[in-house]
């Protein structure tokens, strides 16, 4: 039977944040206890010089990659993950990572009882995975553990360049419609309306919060009543790297947050000490996931768009709704940068750049047809 995990929390850190740090920490710590001994240094190069959910991804990916070893190729007659040896390693080249990547990686099958699922990785995922792997051979390179350095034979991934995708977010009478939709149900089925109406301030709280602030996903997700300070008018959140930032309320988030704890939100004296202190709950009385926070953003945009519920957008495109909407209203890019948290300001120059209605702007006045002509 798993054993529950209790943190002894001294930081001044909300008691669920540091959880779920906790949790991250022990997966990559499952992970290095499957993957070879002679890997330990590098764990320890990770575990000091990359954030704990960046550590985790490097350590899936070089699980999947030992994984591929032993079952794609003869580089290794090893049974189990840390059965392979140096000597394994040191017969990689090359070609192998480039095989890995750009053959195996890009489309493969898993089977699960009676089902194969079929999995598909794009450039970008492709270029995570090399990066991965960059890292770790590099780093073994320059411990010595390998006599060569590989990492110059890896073949390049084109990615996009910066600003030539679509940037996909609502425009301001989409972001209007939502907010219809999600306060006064319109749009939604009756099967919707049934749960709608036991959580419409929950909903609300959640959607104006995030085309106000940008939230992430999982700084919505980890809000507390004890984030808020009413009086103050702000409230805290934590961001990459531990990083915590108070932001400022303005009216209609506080309005639309006190309404859904004063009115909505189960007691305290009905939830578990757990619970206690999430601000967006369930149905069942438990801090929301944050699979049940991005299909509720897919329900409510699908409406504004006009569009079924498989289409609608995810909690980042509301991120980026909040971005280009603030530079649209004439806000420096430097001050939605901050409010954003950017790490590089091109990042929130795409925003500034993108005009959705750019292409219909020069066409609606180039009309051939008399009828139309201005």
């Amino acid at each position: 039977m798993k054993k529950e995990i209790k943190v002894h929390n001294k930081s001044d850190k909300p008691d669920n944040i540091v959880k779920n740090e906790n949790e991250i920490i022990e997966k990559s710590l499952g992970i290095e206890r499957e993957l070879p001994i002679f890997l330990k240094d590098f764990f320890i190069f990770l575990k000091n010089n990359v954030l704990p959910t960046t550590r985790l991804s490097y350590l899936s990916d070089i699980k999947f990659f030992c994984q591929y070893l032993i079952n794609e190729t003869d580089i290794t007659n090893a049974k189990e993950l840390n059965s392979i040896s140096t000597e394994d390693f040191n017969r990689i080249d090359s070609r192998v990572i480039n095989r890995f990547i750009g053959d195996f990686c890009s489309r493969y099958h898993v089977e699960k009882g009676d089902v194969i699922y079929v999995f598909e990785n794009h450039n970008r995922s492709l270029a995570r995975k090399q990066s991965s792997l960059s890292v770790l051979f590099k780093y073994l390179y320059r411990d010595k553990v390998l006599d060569k350095n590989i990492t110059d034979g890896f073949n390049p991934i084109k990615l996009p360049k910066a600003g030539s995708r679509e940037i996909k977010r609502l425009d301001d009478y989409e972001v209007k419609r939502m907010i219809d939709s999600v306060s006064r149900g319109e749009g939604l089925t009756d099967k919707e309306k049934e749960y709608w109406k036991k959580t419409q301030l929950r909903d609300t709280a959640i959607i104006i919060l995030f085309v106000t602030y940008g939230l992430r996903l999982y700084e919505l997700h980890q809000l507390n009543i004890s984030s808020f300070n009413f009086v103050r008018g702000e409230f805290k959140i934590f961001r990459k790297r531990g990083k915590e930032v108070v932001m400022p309320l303005n009216k209609s988030v506080e309005k639309v947050v006190t309404d859904y704890i004063h009115s909505e939100r189960p007691s305290n004296d009905l939830l578990t000490s757990e619970n206690k202190d999430a601000l967006f709950l369930s149905l069942q009385k438990k801090r929301m996931t944050e699979r049940a926070i991005r299909i509720l953003v897919k329900k409510y945009t699908s409406v504004a768009m006009g569009t079924v519920r498989a289409l609608g957008y995810s909690p980042h495109k509301l991120r980026a709704t909040a971005a280009t909407s603030l530079i649209e209203q004439g806000n420096s890019i430097y001050d939605v940068q901050n409010l954003l948290d950017h790490e590089n300001i091109t990042t929130t120059q795409l925003y500034a750049a993108h005009k959705k209605n750019l292409k219909r702007e020069l066409v609606k006045n180039f009309e051939w047809l008399d009828e139309f002509e201005k």
